[in-house]
C-alpha cells in the first residue's frame, strides 16, 4: 500500500517558554499599548525595535501590526501619493499590490524568471516608469541586488523591499532589507517569527523612519522610541503627517523578542528541511528545482518547484494525487485564486497587462509550506510521495 504523510502542514511550533513568560507578565500589568509605561520602564515594543535594528544593522526600527502595513507606511513615507506608478513583481502575494493600492498608488508588475525572482531585464526597461519599487523577495527567494540597485539608483528610483519572506537572509552577506531605503518583514504564523500578525520596518533614512514613526500613530509620543530618528527630525514632520494607526502592541513584541534571538538556530533548521526535500526530489522527470546562487543565504520556511510545460489537466492531477496521501501543494497557475495563490490577473482593480514570462513561470509553480514541526524524515517521505505522484502523471499523460 501506498505511504501517507499524517503531518500538518499549518502546525506551528510552540511559542517558546520565554516568549508565554514575557506575554504573562505582560498581561498581568495590562499595559499592552506600546506608549502605556510606568515610570522608567521601556516597553516591549520599543525593545523589540532595538534589538531587530541591531540585529540587521539598521539606525532605525518601527514595530507594525502587519506586514502589509509596514510596506504601505513605507511606500507613504517614500512619497507615493494617489494615481502614482509603483514598480512590482508581477510574481507575489496580493498583500503587495495591496499596500500599493492602498496609499493610491498603481501597481507597474515587472516579470519573473523561472528562477522565482524579478526579471531585471525588463525592470530595467521599465525603470523609466515610476519612482517607486517595491521589490518583493516572493518565497524567499533573493535576486541580485547588486544589479537592482545599479538599475534604480541610475534611474533615481527608491527600492523598498518586501522581506516577508526572507528574515534572516540575505545577499553576498548583507541581510535582506538592508539595500533598499526601508525592509518590510511579517511576523504573521507563518512567517520565520510568529505573533499571529504584525510587522516591523527597518530604514537607515532619518526623514523617512521619522514620518514611517508618525503615520504609524505615535501621536506626540515619539520621544518613547529607542531605535528612532533624533528629535529634531520631527520638528516639522510632526505637523504634516497625518496619523494612521498600525502599531504593534506589547503583547506582540513581547512574544517576538525571544524568538529573534533563536531567529539563526531556527534558519538552519529550515534549510535543512529544504535541502532534505531538495534532495529527495533531484532528476525527477519533468520536474525542475529552483537554483539558488552562491550569493544568496536563504531561509526556506516554503519549498518551490516547477512543473514547466505540463497542461493544467496534469499539474491539478498532481495536485490532487499528492493530498490523497497527505502532501499539501499549492499552484500559482490556477485560473481562479485559491487561499494564498492568487496571481496577478486577480487583482483587478489594476490593470492587468500582458506578461507572457510571468504566465509561462505561474503555469509551473508548485509551493509547500515546511514548517518547523515537519522532522528530517517528514521531509523524505514528503519528497517520495511526491516524486512517486509526478512520475506517475508524467508516465500516464506522455508530457514532454
Amino acid at each position: 500500500m501506498s505511504e501517507r504523510f499524517e503531518g500538518s502542514f499549518t502546525q506551528q511550533e510552540p511559542i517558546p517558554d520565554e516568549g508565554i513568560e514575557a506575554a504573562m507578565r505582560v498581561m498581568q500589568h495590562g499595559r499592552l499599548h506600546r506608549y502605556n509605561t510606568h515610570g522608567d520602564e521601556i516597553a516591549e515594543a520599543a525593545l523589540l525595535e532595538e534589538e531587530f535594528a541591531e540585529q540587521v544593522g539598521a539606525k532605525y526600527c518601527l514595530a507594525v501590526a502587519s506586514g502589509g502595513v509596514a510596506m504601505s507606511t513605507a511606500l507613504r513615507a517614500s512619497g507615493v501619493k494617489h494615481g502614482d506608478a509603483v514598480l512590482t513583481n508581477a510574481f507575489t502575494l496580493a498583500p503587495v499590490p495591496g499596500a500599493i493600492a492602498a496609499v493610491g498608488g498603481v501597481p507597474v508588475y515587472v516579470e519573473v524568471t523561472a528562477d522565482l525572482v524579478i526579471d531585471l531585464d525588463d525592470l530595467a526597461a521599465k525603470v523609466g516608469q515610476a519612482k517607486v519599487l517595491l521589490l518583493s523577495h516572493m518565497r524567499g527567494h533573493i535576486c541580485d541586488m547588486e544589479r537592482v540597485m545599479a538599475i534604480c539608483n541610475a534611474a533615481g528610483v527608491t527600492v523598498i523591499e518586501d522581506c516577508a519572506h526572507t528574515m534572516g537572509a540575505a545577499w553576498d552577506g548583507v541581510p535582506s532589507g538592508r539595500w533598499g531605503r526601508f525592509g518590510c518583514y511579517s511576523t504573521q504564523t507563518y512567517k520565520h517569527v510568529n505573533s499571529g500578525e504584525g510587522g516591523l520596518l527597518i530604514s537607515d533614512d532619518a526623514e523617512g523612519m521619522a514620518r514611517a514613526i508618525m503615520l504609524s500613530g505615535s501621536y506626540m509620543l515619539f520621544e518613547k522610541h529607542r531605535a528612532a530618528p533624533p528629535i529634531e527630525t520631527f520638528a516639522q514632520i510632526k505637523y504634516e503627517t497625518p496619523n494612521i494607526s498600525g502599531r504593534m502592541d506589547n503583547l506582540r513584541a513581547a512574544i517576538l523578542r525571544p524568538q529573534l534571538r533563536k531567529l539563526s538556530e531556527q534558519a538552519g533548521k529550515w534549510n535543512a528541511r529544504y535541502r532534505a526535500v531538495e534532495a529527495g526530489l533531484r532528476d525527477v522527470p519533468g520536474l525542475t528545482l529552483i537554483v539558488r546562487p552562491e550569493k544568496e543565504s536563504f531561509v526556506a520556511s516554503s519549498f518551490q518547484f516547477l512543473l514547466s510545460d505540463w497542461s493544467s489537466e496534469a499539474v491539478a492531477d498532481v495536485i490532487a494525487r499528492c493530498a490523497k496521501r497527505g502532501v499539501e501543494l499549492k499552484w500559482f497557475g490556477g485560473a481562479e485564486p485559491k487561499g494564498f495563490t492568487s496571481r496577478y490577473d486577480s487583482w483587478r482593480y489594476a490593470d492587468v497587462p500582458d506578461l507572457p514570462e510571468t504566465d509561462k513561470v505561474l503555469a509551473g509553480i508548485i509551493d509547500m509550506r515546511l514548517p518547523l514541526t515537519f522532522s528530517l524524515d517528514d521531509c523524505a517521505q514528503i519528497a517520495r510521495i511526491i516524486r512517486a505522484e509526478v512520475g506517475a502523471v508524467w508516465q500516464e499523460v506522455g508530457v514532454s
